[in-house]
């Protein structure tokens, strides 16, 4: 898998202080994306072990708040392949700091069981994920004043309480 980017003092990708990961491949090709480089899978660097622990000492600032995953597309099959052990690491040395993860798949739909995105390695993903943001970009709906996502059609979920609930529970931000 490669990454676009890491963004070690992240703001925007969800609250507090963040690390935020950028990875690189994405079938969406939402017109006017803001991170339209990122949807060819050869873009930008290797994620390797190194990778990961530079990302793993940034988390261990006590004023990171958090670990964000963007892209590109986290839930490309050859995605979630890489994303799976790795965000089991983040999550295992950092329980308290919650994982937000931004998606164009929905949840209830591509990445449930049967869905056309589902991997044997969604429900790994899926369980070490505290807020999920789901949908594609749709520029019609854009919303400038909508916190945490680029259009009206994409949902804040707290994964854990809608897997346990098996309900989408949205979140209010």
């Amino acid at each position: 898998m490669n990454y676009g980017n890491i963004k070690i003092c992240d703001v925007a990708n969800g609250p507090g202080v963040r690390v935020s990961l950028f990875v690189s491949g994405c079938r969406h090709h939402c017109k006017n994306c803001f991170n339209q480089e990122t949807w060819d899978f050869l873009f930008g660097k290797p994620f390797t072990d190194e990778t990961l622990n530079y990302i793993i000492k940034e988390l261990s600032n006590d004023y990171i708040a958090g670990f964000s995953l963007l892209g590109g597309e986290p839930f490309e099959p050859e995605n979630q392949r890489a994303l799976a052990p790795i965000l089991a690491i983040i999550k295992n040395k950092f329980p308290n700091k919650p994982i937000w993860c931004w998606t164009g798949w929905n949840l209830d739909k591509e990445l449930s069981v049967g869905g056309s995105k589902y991997t044997q390695f969604t429900d790994k993903m899926l369980q070490n994920i505290d807020v999920l943001v789901d949908g594609p970009f749709i520029e019609e709906l854009k919303d400038i004043k909508l916190n945490f996502r680029g259009s009206s059609n994409q949902r804040i979920i707290d994964v854990k309480s809608s897997r346990e609930k098996r309900k989408i529970i949205t979140l209010d931000y």
